[in-house]
């Protein structure tokens, strides 16, 4: 257990972050889930709705630190393609 007094802080600060990062990447996953279950449902406007709700969510992940940059990227390209490969 921490000592000092700014060690004791650092504890309080690194608990109350990791509540928000951790809320943060469940946001995300959501988001993802409801483009997935979009796609593999057929509906293809439901899936490019979910999509743009999903795209900034995931943008803000990658800003706040919790998903590497091109990880984002990376997702957001492959769901794009496969909402583009629907009939």
């Amino acid at each position: 257990m921490a000592h000092h007094k700014s060690a004791k802080k650092r504890i309080r600060q690194t608990a109350r972050r990791t509540d928000v990062n951790r809320a943060r990447v469940g946001r995300i996953r959501t988001f993802v889930k409801n483009v997935e279950l979009a796609i593999s449902g057929g509906d293809k406007a439901a899936a490019q709705t979910a999509f743009k709700e999903a795209q900034p969510e995931m943008h803000r992940g990658a800003q706040a630190g919790v998903m590497h940059a091109n990880t984002v990227g990376r997702k957001l390209s492959r769901l794009n393609a496969r909402i583009k490969a629907m009939a």
